[in-house]
C-alpha cells in the first residue's frame, strides 16, 4: 500500500493536515495490518484490510463508541474509519500500552462490573459484526436462552459442519442446544453490553495505570459470557475477580455456565485455526451433557 494513499484518504476525510506525518508499521494481529501515523499534533493507530471487509472495522468502530458513551471503561477513542477501492481502513487514538499490574487488574474488575451493571434493551444488538474474522449473528432476541442457542451455539455448529466437523460433534451439540434449559432453572440473565473478545490480548493499562479493551465483538447478552472468556486463556488474575465480584457478584451457577459460554469460543477457534480444538470442544460438550 503506497504510502501516499492512506495520507490522502485521511487528509480528506478528516480535514487535517499529514504532509510531515510518519507512518510505521506495527504488530496487527493475525487478520489486520497496522500501522501508526504520528505528527506533532496527531497520533494514531490505523488497521488495514481489504474492502470486502469494511462492515469488520464499521461493526468494531461502533461498538468501541458504544462503551465509550457508557463512560464506565477505557477505549480506543474512534477518529474515522471507511474504505476505498484499495482496502479498508479503522483509525483509532494511539495508546501506549501496559500490562496490567495487580492495581489496574483491580480497577478493570471494577470498571467491568460497572459497564456490566447497565441494562441494555434486549439481548443481541443492532448489527452483526464478527469473533475473530468468523461472522457472529446478533438478531434480537428476548429470550437469552433463544438467542444463544440460535445466534451462538447452533452458528458455530454450522459452520463446523460446513468445514468437515460434523458427525459425533453435531449430534451431540445439538443435544446440548436442547438441553440449555436446565442450566438456567434459578438464574435469569440480564442484557449487559460486552466486549465480546475479552481475553488478555484486549485488555493492557495505558501509561496512568488505567485499563484500556479494545478489538471488541460487542452485543447485549449475560455478562457472565464476558467473564468466562477472561478465564479461557490464563485469566487476569485473583485482583480482577476480587473487585469484580465485589462490585457485581457473579452467581453460583457461573461455575457451570463458564464452560457452555466458553464453547462458543472453542467451537469458533475450531472454525478459524482447525483440527486440534476439536477434541477439547467434544470434550466441554459432554462435561455438560453430563450435567444436565
Amino acid at each position: 500500500m503506497p504510502l501516499e494513499n492512506i495520507l490522502l484518504t485521511l487528509a480528506q476525510q478528516t480535514g487535517r493536515h499529514l504532509q510531515n506525518s510518519t507512518l510505521t508499521a506495527i504488530g496487527g494481529g493475525c487478520i489486520n495490518r497496522a500501522y501508526r501515523l504520528k505528527n506533532t499534533n496527531i497520533d494514531w493507530f490505523i488497521k488495514i484490510n481489504s474492502p470486502s471487509l469494511s462492515t469488520m472495522f464499521e461493526a468494531e468502530a461502533a461498538g468501541l463508541t458504544e462503551m465509550a458513551s457508557l463512560k464506565a471503561i477505557r477505549v480506543p477513542e474512534v477518529i474515522c474509519y471507511g474504505q476505498t477501492d484499495q482496502y479498508s481502513y479503522l483509525v483509532l487514538e494511539y495508546i501506549p500500552l501496559h500490562p496490567l499490574n495487580s492495581k489496574s487488574a483491580a480497577l478493570m474488575g471494577e470498571q467491568l462490573a460497572a459497564l456490566h451493571r447497565l441494562r441494555q434493551p434486549y439481548f443481541g444488538w443492532f448489527m452483526d459484526n464478527t469473533i475473530g474474522s468468523t461472522p457472529q449473528h446478533n438478531t434480537q432476541h428476548d429470550d437469552w436462552l433463544a438467542f444463544w442457542r440460535s445466534q451462538r451455539l447452533l452458528k458455530q455448529l454450522e459452520f463446523a459442519q460446513r468445514n468437515g466437523y460434523g458427525g459425533k460433534l453435531q449430534k451431540r451439540g445439538e443435544l446440548l442446544a436442547e438441553k440449555l434449559a436446565t442450566f438456567f432453572s434459578d438464574y435469569s440473565p440480564f442484557p449487559s453490553l460486552l466486549h465480546g473478545d475479552l481475553w488478555g490480548g484486549n485488555a493492557s493499562a495505558d501509561e496512568s495505570g488505567r485499563p484500556v479493551i479494545y478489538d471488541p465483538a460487542c452485543y447485549y447478552g449475560d455478562r457472565e459470557a464476558d467473564i468466562a472468556m477472561t478465564e479461557l486463556f490464563g485469566g487476569f488474575g485473583a485482583d480482577f475477580y476480587s473487585a469484580y465480584n465485589q462490585s457485581l457478584a457473579l452467581d453460583a451457577g457461573y461455575l457451570t455456565r463458564k464452560t457452555l459460554y466458553n464453547l462458543y469460543h472453542i467451537l469458533n477457534h475450531l472454525n478459524l485455526f482447525g483440527g486440534g480444538y476439536l477434541h477439547q470442544a467434544e470434550s466441554m460438550i459432554e462435561s455438560l451433557l453430563a450435567q444436565c
